[in-house]
């Protein structure tokens, strides 16, 4: 049986609850890229049920994380159903402010990860740690509107797949390749209706 076969095995032998999880997140993050609020909902369920998983598979960094969309996900509802006058608008970021974040993030990354992987039995301290972290400011992001948010998005997807696949979850692996195809979407969607603002 070939790596290939064997993914396809595990991913059809898959808990209801992990399938319940990653269809959450797929829905959460579909509506993102159409600018429905609705999808504040689906990250709620799907963020929950991660907190489980993640702490179970000894992910302490991504337990914490999926704890900070739960909460989040409400925040995020409140403010896209804000009752306003352009109720999306779309804003972008200037270099400085990305620098700035990146080398934030970059340095609790590295705090974080050498924290976790002295004190703890954390599973790759490092990569989870960045996931987490840059996953945080990137939720910040979508809450507000940043249209950026869609390419820390891209990369931080491409990086959680090796940190799930350690531990088997290949459903999960599936979900943050569909994931990187939304961002890339997700992007093309929010940068033509953000230049259409500007008209």
């Amino acid at each position: 049986m070939d790596k290939l076969e064997q993914i396809g095995l595990e991913v059809l032998n898959t808990s209801l609850l992990e399938w319940i999880a990653v269809l959450s997140s797929i829905f959460y993050i579909v509506f993102i890229a159409r600018k429905n609020g609705v999808a504040w909902f689906f990250a709620l369920v799907g963020s929950s049920i991660y907190v489980y998983l993640c702490f179970i598979n000894q992910f302490y960094l991504e337990t914490i994380l999926q704890l900070f969309y739960v909460s989040m996900a409400i925040i995020g509802w409140l403010l896209w159903n804000k009752k306003q006058e352009n109720p999306f608008r779309i804003i972008q970021w200037k270099g400085r402010q990305h620098l700035v974040n990146i080398l934030i993030s970059s340095i609790v990354t590295l705090l974080l990860g050498n924290f976790f992987e002295v004190y703890t039995d954390q599973a790759l301290p490092y990569l989870d740690a960045f996931t987490t972290v840059f996953s945080i400011s990137a939720t910040f992001m979508v809450a507000y509107k940043v249209l950026e948010n869609w390419l820390y998005w891209i990369v931080i997807d491409v990086v959680s797949m090796p940190l799930y696949a350690y531990r088997d979850l290949n459903l999960t692996v599936v979900l943050f390749g569909i994931y990187t195809i939304v961002a890339i979407v997700g992007y093309v969607r929010w940068r033509r209706t953000f230049k259409l603002q500007a008209q």
